[in-house]
């Protein structure tokens, strides 16, 4: 963390004792915290939404899997995007359900694509895409590009 900056607010007294009942339910312990946390969600979200931002995130599906050929469309789609998928977790829920998580990398609008033809395939009952961006790589971006190049 860098130099801390002193700010004050104004808020409605209503809307401030939601606030704090909020924020002692997920366990912090002072508005600090809290609302730095708050920011940085903001922040995030604005750096996700740029369609050449490079983000991580994670693709939630629950699908029927007897559906005719649902887990082979969604794994062909899969193996289609093998450089976005950098992992891949399936649990079996019930008879009928599938619960799968996928873990993807690459720039904010092919992922957001990608996760919308999982989701929107016949058979899924529903599908989450979340969207994120590296703590170090937020406060150094600057221009909106969060793209660099390093060797693993």
């Amino acid at each position: 963390m860098g130099i801390l900056s002193r700010i004050g607010i104004a808020l409605d007294s209503d809307l401030l004792k939601r606030f704090d009942r909020s924020i002692a339910r997920r366990g912090y312990t002072n508005r600090s915290e809290a609302f730095r946390d708050l920011i940085r969600d903001r922040l995030v979200g604005e750096q996700t939404a740029l369609p050449d931002a490079t983000v991580v995130g994670t693709v939630t599906l629950i699908y029927d899997h007897n559906v005719p050929d649902l887990p082979s469309k969604l794994m062909d789609l899969q193996h289609e995007q093998h450089e976005m998928v950098v992992s891949t977790s399936h649990a079996h829920l019930d008879h009928d359900s599938c619960l799968e998580v996928l873990i993807v990398h690459g720039k904010s609008a092919r992922v957001e694509q990608f996760a919308d033809r999982l989701i929107g395939m016949k058979g899924v009952q529903h599908g989450r895409l979340v969207m994120t961006v590296p703590a170090k790589t937020l406060a150094h971006s600057h221009s909106g590009n969060l793209s660099h190049s390093h060797k693993h």
